[in-house]
């Protein structure tokens, strides 16, 4: 069974996390699971969320882990950084998103690291933040085990750690992204009825 864990903190961004899990928990060797440094979570739009697992009890087997980003993050906490650090370098696919990029890059852990994020001007004064050349202005970027993306990239995000993780072949989905990319009509004039 893989598990994916999804980090909220409060005022998480709900959308950020909704195509991903929804899409992984259609397969059945996929367990979704949530993790915050609170039992209970309230997202953006107002949904409280009782999470499985709080910071200190997150498994170290995973096969995800993704940061939902929202307007907390502005914050320090050791035992993330290193619970992060860990799975970059233990192979786990690390997904950031808004937000959550900046704490990747106040604490260093955007190093070696293609990456994107909101506004890079943003992290000019952060010690931690010391390979500003990686920086790519695009919605999304994938390099190893690590996944990025700005706050407007919420289908790209999906897209990319869906192919990372293999879920499906690429073509699949491409074709399951453009029904939420194209809209409903232009999707079945460009495929077929998705139902």
């Amino acid at each position: 069974m893989k598990r994916a864990i999804f980090f909220l903190l409060e005022e998480y961004a709900d959308w950020e996390s909704a195509y991903l899990a929804s899409q992984l928990n259609q397969q059945k060797n996929w367990v979704i699971k949530t993790a915050a440094l609170n039992r209970q979570v309230t997202s953006m739009g107002g949904f409280k969320t009782e999470v499985d697992y709080l910071i200190e009890k997150i498994p170290r087997k995973m096969d995800m882990l993704v940061l939902v980003g929202g307007s907390s993050w502005d914050f320090k906490n050791s035992l993330l950084k290193k619970t992060i650090a860990e799975a970059l370098l233990n192979g786990v696919m690390v997904g950031a998103i808004d937000n959550a990029v900046d704490f990747l890059a106040s604490n260093g852990l955007l190093s070696n690291y293609y990456h994107t994020g909101n506004r890079q001007v943003s992290w000019q004064e952060v010690s931690q933040y010391i390979n500003p050349q990686q920086f790519r202005h695009q919605q999304v970027v994938q390099d190893r085990n690590l996944v990025t993306a700005n706050r407007t990239g919420t289908l790209e995000f999906t897209e990319a750690l869906l192919k990372a993780v293999a879920f499906s072949d690429w073509q699949t989905i491409e074709k399951t992204m453009d029904l939420h990319r194209m809209g409903y009509y232009a999707y079945c004039q460009e495929y077929e009825n998705p139902h």
